[in-house]
């Protein structure tokens, strides 16, 4: 039996690089952009296509910047989608290879981050579990320096991003894929967790974190897009927002102690 056609539309480079110019994206400036290829239609050239038209739009002295996080460099224990076996975890531990930037592939981001992370030319920070590739004049400045105990936080590529006045692009992606939200939780009282991880020279580490979760993060961003400047659009199929950067860090943080408990909360939702 034979696969129905696609439903459209036939999006191509041109008609992307079309679409994202009269919302605003500007030759030049500094693009944080999260993705869904699937969302945009049928797109010729997939990923690559999609590649080439942002950096089309940002020009040579534009640079286009992708989360390349690694979510399976963690313990064995706390996976969920799907659990392994308790008695493979020991394992596991010990025979992980540790993260490299160079071959690590990205995990759960989709494949437009993956495109980017292999690009000529393209730098990767250095954090195991949540890094960020970038590509143009200031991928250097955006990606060196990223603690390996500070996931997304003030010593994180976000911190360079908030102060470079880079924006971000919402390409067919909602608001529970964000990053930025979560450079706010590293300045407003969070509480501590332990993280497992492969160690760099091999063997098992475990470093003490900010406890990240994008949990009500929709919401988040619902409440931001009604009393914040945001751009609305659709670019292909594609529901497209885009926003300055350090604005949406400065409404998370203090949307989030007003209608989101503590991490260490959420087992008493009710307390």
């Amino acid at each position: 039996m034979s696969a129905p056609p696609p439903t459209g539309p036939l999006v191509t480079r041109d008609t992307l690089a079309a679409g994202l110019r009269p919302l605003g994206v500007e030759s030049g400036e500094t693009l944080l952009v999260h993705s869904s290829l699937s969302s945009l239609g049928w797109v010729n050239g997939g990923a690559v296509a999609v590649v080439q038209a942002l950096l089309d739009v940002l020009g040579p002295s534009g640079t286009l910047v992708v989360p390349t996080q690694t979510g399976d460099q963690s313990d064995p224990a706390v996976w969920g989608n799907p659990p392994v076996p308790a008695e493979w975890w020991d394992r596991i531990r010990a025979t992980m290879p540790p993260y490299d930037p160079l071959i690590t592939p990205s995990l759960g981001v989709g494949v437009v981050p993956e495109t980017v992370r292999t690009w000529p030319g393209a730098l990767r920070s250095a954090h195991p579990q949540t890094s960020f590739a970038a590509l143009g004049p200031r991928a250097r400045e955006i990606t060196d320096g990223h603690a390996t105990d500070c996931r997304l936080g003030e010593r994180s590529p976000l911190a360079r991003l908030e102060k470079l006045g880079a924006r971000v692009l919402l390409l067919g992606a909602g608001y529970h894929a964000c990053t930025a939200f979560h450079l706010a939780e590293y300045r407003i009282p969070a509480p501590r967790v332990d993280v497992g991880r492969p160690a760099p020279g091999g063997g098992w580490e475990t470093v003490v974190e900010v406890s990240i979760t994008s949990d009500r993060f929709d919401e988040l961003g619902h409440d931001y897009e009604r009393d914040r400047p945001v751009v609305r659009g659709t670019v292909g199929a594609a529901d497209v927002r885009l926003f300055p950067l350090a604005d949406a860090v400065a409404y998370a943080e203090r949307w989030l102690p007003l209608h989101r408990p503590r991490a260490e909360d959420f087992s008493h939702p009710h307390s």
